[in-house]
C-alpha cells in the first residue's frame, strides 16, 4: 500500500467513525422488547411523546448505551496500547490476564468484602494493573516472541481463573449474584454504574490521548528511543499502567468481556497503519460502535431470552484469535 492510498484511507476511516458511533447508538436506542422509532426517541429525549418510551429510554436504554460506549472504548483503547507497548499484535486485555486481574479484584470487592463495592473502578484497576505488571516481568524481552507472551498470559489468566473459581466455591451462598458478571454484560446497568465508572474511564480515556506520541517512540525501538531522549522503561510503565486503569474502568461494570482489545486495534491497524494518531482514535470509536452493537444484537436477536454481550463477543472474537495465530505461524 503506498502513503497516497493510506492517507486515502485515514480520511475515510474518520469520516466512517463518528457515523458508526451514531448507528451504533441509534441502534442501542432502538432496538429491543419494545421497538421504538427514531421519532419517538427524539420525543422522548425532548420531554415529549409516549411517557413509556421516555421511561424505557431515559431509565434503561440511554445509561446501557453510554456505558457501553465506555467500555467498548477503554477496551480498544487498552488493546492498542498493550499491543504497542508489548510490540504483539496479539496483546488483549483478555487474553493476557489483565482483565482477569481487574475480575479478580472485583469478585474479592463484590462477594468477600461487599462493604467496599463502591470502591470497585479502583479495586479493579489495582488489580488489572498487577496481572500486567506480572505479565511485563514474565513476557518482555527484546527478543520475547510471541508465543513467549501469549504462553505468559494463558499461565497468569490461568492462576487467576484458579483463584477465582476458589473464591466461588468458598463463598458459593454468594456466587449466584456475580455470574451474569463473569459471562460479562451491560443488562441491568444504570444511572449509578456509569456515574462511578465514568470519571475512571474519561480520565483513562483522555490521558491515552497524551500516549500516543511516547507510543510512537517506543515503536521505532528502545535504542532508537533513547538516542532521541526518551526514558523508556518509565514510559512503557506508565503506559501499562494506562491500559491497567482503561481495562479495570470496564471490567468494575460490564464484567468480563473479551476480543474486543484484540479484535479492533488489529483490524484499525489493517486500515491505517501503526501510527497512533491515526490508529488510536479509531480504535476507541471502533470499540465503542462493537460492544454497542454487540449489546443490541444480544438483547435483541434472542428475544425473549437475553445473552451476554460477552458471550456473543467471545463467538466472534475467538475465530479471529485463531485466524491470527494461523497467520502469523506464532513465530519469533
Amino acid at each position: 500500500m503506498n502513503l497516497e492510498q493510506r492517507r486515502l484511507r485515514r480520511k475515510w476511516a474518520f469520516i466512517i467513525a463518528p457515523l458508526l458511533l451514531f448507528v451504533a447508538a441509534c441502534s442501542g436506542l432502538t432496538y429491543g422488547s419494545v421497538p421504538i422509532s427514531l421519532r419517538d426517541i427524539w420525543e422522548a429525549l425532548s420531554a415529549g411523546g409516549d411517557p413509556l418510551h421516555q421511561k424505557i429510554i431515559m431509565n434503561l436504554r440511554m445509561p446501557r448505551v453510554l456505558i457501553g460506549l465506555l467500555v467498548g472504548a477503554c477496551l480498544a483503547a487498552s488493546g492498542a496500547l498493550l499491543q504497542g507497548v508489548m510490540k504483539n499484535p496479539l496483546a488483549d486485555p483478555g487474553i493476557v490476564g489483565v482483565s482477569a486481574g481487574g475480575g479478580l479484584a472485583a469478585i474479592l470487592a463484590m462477594i468477600v468484602f461487599p462493604q467496599f463495592s463502591y470502591l470497585l473502578p479502583a479495586l479493579a484497576f489495582a488489580g488489572a494493573l498487577a496481572a500486567s505488571l506480572c505479565i511485563y516481568l514474565l513476557a518482555w524481552d527484546r527478543g520475547s516472541s510471541p508465543l513467549k507472551i501469549v504462553l505468559a498470559g494463558v499461565a497468569v489468566n490461568a492462576l487467576l481463573g484458579a483463584v477465582t473459581n476458589g473464591l466461588m466455591v468458598v463463598y458459593s451462598d454468594r456466587v449466584q449474584a456475580v455470574l451474569p458478571w463473569l459471562a460479562g454484560g451491560l443488562s441491568g446497568r444504570s444511572w449509578h454504574h456509569l456515574s462511578f465508572m465514568a470519571p475512571y474511564a474519561i480520565a483513562g480515556l483522555a490521558l491515552s490521548l497524551l500516549a500516543i506520541k511516547p507510543a510512537n517512540l517506543l515503536l521505532l525501538g528502545d535504542d532508537e528511543s533513547r538516542l532521541l531522549g526518551q526514558k523508556v522503561e518509565l514510559q512503557r510503565l506508565l503506559i501499562i499502567v494506562l491500559s491497567s486503569l482503561l481495562a479495570g474502568a470496564a471490567v468494575s461494570v460490564a464484567g468480563l468481556v473479551g476480543f474486543v482489545g484484540l479484535v479492533v486495534p488489529h483490524a484499525v491497524r489493517l486500515l491505517v497503519g501503526d501510527d497512533y494518531r491515526f490508529l488510536l482514535p479509531l480504535s476507541i470509536a471502533g470499540g465503542a460502535a462493537l460492544v454497542v452493537l454487540a449489546d443490541t444484537a444480544a438483547r435483541s436477536a434472542f428475544d425473549p431470552i437475553e445473552l451476554p454481550v460477552g458471550i456473543l463477543l467471545a463467538v466472534l472474537g475467538a475465530p479471529f484469535f485463531l485466524y491470527l495465530l494461523k497467520k502469523r505461524g506464532m513465530s519469533g
